[in-house]
């Protein structure tokens, strides 16, 4: 048997797989092989980007087989900037479209009765007063929350995970350090929070788009005096 680098039999496996061919996974050479395969696979899977898998299957085959490179190094260099261009510029149009309709959101909701502006530019509905403290800044919060996008996607629930969660006040998204502040113990509010009180461009999460406007009702249970 034939050995090969790591990266090799990881390819291996590939090709046998995209052949549809059985694979052996008796040896530990060989359920190791397998897990390399599937490694190289997700980190490929997990990217932004199109993948002809015939061609990659050739640049694979080409080098096992000791085989001449179909193209140029200066040809595939090329072929990875154009590739990173038209992505970034794909990436471009959906944030702005992203941020538009969080902007068109932010309009109808501000109308909306019950509804309150800051002059940050922070909505918020209070759904239960509360009658306890006020948390300063500096000051450290435990809170139920739930997070959603605005088409009511749910991307993160300490309410799911039933642990509530604990943080200091100006540790987290400014939407809701500002929100933090205004709330009592006991205060139940849902917080609707433009892009530039939250993530904004970035994004710090597959589920959370780049510009999102983000929809939190929060729960203030309790505060740990700085």
């Amino acid at each position: 048997m034939r050995k090969l680098p790591m990266v090799a039999l990881a390819s291996v496996v590939l090709l046998a797989g995209c052949g549809e061919k059985e694979v052996a996974l008796e040896s530990n050479v060989d359920k190791m092989s397998y897990g390399i395969g599937m490694s190289m696979a997700r980190s490929v899977t997990g990217q932004p980007i199109e993948i002809n898998t015939e061609a990659m299957i050739a640049g694979l085959q080409d080098v096992l087989k000791e085989q001449p490179a179909r193209l140029e190094e200066e040809q595939i260099r090329e072929a990875f900037a154009a590739v990173r261009e038209e992505q970034m510029a794909k990436q471009q149009l959906e944030s702005e479209g992203v941020l538009k309709e969080g902007s068109d959101y932010l309009a109808s909701t501000a109308e909306k009765e019950g509804v309150k502006v800051t002059e940050s530019g922070l909505l918020y509905e209070v759904l239960a007063e509360g009658a306890g403290d006020m948390p300063s800044e500096t000051d450290t919060v435990e809170v139920h929350y739930q997070g959603t996008l605005i088409d009511g996607s749910v991307f993160d629930s300490s309410i799911e995970r039933g642990t509530p969660a604990k943080f200091p006040v100006n540790r987290v998204i400014p939407g809701w350090t500002e929100a933090l502040q205004l709330m009592k113990v006991g205060g139940k509010w849902r917080l609707h929070i433009p892009a530039e009180l939250a993530y904004g461009a970035q994004s710090p999460s597959p589920k959370i788009p780049a510009n999102s406007t983000l929809v939190f009702e929060v729960e203030l249970l309790a505060i740990e005096k700085s």
